[in-house]
């Protein structure tokens, strides 16, 4: 059974840092795109950060400069380093993977497995 599990949420001050892991199972993901969404109370899912591959990266305009993805193909994990955390940044995240494509995509739809979420909550 795949599974992916986020952990390194909670509760930070603004200005604060945070590292999200997820870690797979069931399945190896070092030939797939891995991505982060998060999902705040009343809103839509968004697109956070995303990783090919091969390790190109690309990030929605809202976290650029502060969060960085990244991965480790030994340990099956993906990782979402946050500095300068804010308020707004204040969500559920989530890990996911595209195994159809090893191209990164924006896109909720384009994945295929889902984490259970982890809450990030960012105190003014």
């Amino acid at each position: 059974q795949v599974q992916l599990v986020e952990s390194g949420g909670g509760l930070v001050q603004a200005g604060g840092s945070l590292r999200l892991s997820c870690a797979a199972s069931g399945r190896t993901f070092s030939s797939d795109a891995m991505g982060w969404f998060r999902q705040a109370p009343g809103k839509e899912r968004e697109f956070v950060a995303a990783i090919s591959w091969i390790g190109i990266t690309y990030y929605a305009d809202s976290v650029k400069g502060r969060f960085t993805i990244s991965r480790d193909n030994a340990k099956n994990t993906v990782y979402l380093q946050m500095n300068s955390l804010k308020p707004e940044d204040t969500a559920v995240y989530y890990c996911a993977a595209d195994v159809s494509s090893p191209r990164i995509s924006t896109a909720v739809g384009r994945y295929d497995y889902w984490g259970q979420g982890t809450q990030v909550t960012v105190s003014s």
